[in-house]
């Protein structure tokens, strides 16, 4: 998978979670996808190489740095809990909206209960 069509899986993926937006911030190429206020999911190029950003429980981040060659440590985000993907041949769809969803999980439990649009421990978008 390359990385335009790694963030348009991302892409197209966040747009089905329930109560998320998307917008474009710091400078044009930096994309924020956001629930309830909270980014969770970012899109920009590295040198040349389109990638997606996401949170990460921090053993998981450190699991997936270690099995996946295509994912690195935070691109300019705290390195122990997110992680960087960028396109490759370790990546495909699945594991990309699996990621996607659990970053998506972490930030909205984080959020005040009233303002949870889904519940963050039964919420399997992805399934």
């Amino acid at each position: 998978m390359d990385g335009q069509e790694l963030q348009k899986i991302a892409r197209d993926y966040t747009a089905a979670l329930p109560g998320t937006d998307q917008e474009h911030r710091f400078a044009p190429d930096w994309e924020l996808h956001k629930v309830g206020g909270k980014v969770f999911m970012l899109m920009t190029d590295m040198p040349g190489r389109p990638v997606v950003i996401l949170k990460a429980d921090p053993d998981d981040a450190t699991a997936l740095r270690e099995r996946y060659a295509d994912i690195s440590p935070g691109y300019h985000m705290n390195k122990r809990h997110w992680i960087t993907v960028e396109g490759g041949n370790t990546i495909d769809d699945k594991l990309v909206k699996e990621l996607v969803t659990d970053s998506y999980r972490l930030v909205v439990g984080r959020l005040p209960k009233s303002r949870q649009p889904v519940d963050p421990h039964n919420y399997n978008h992805h399934a």
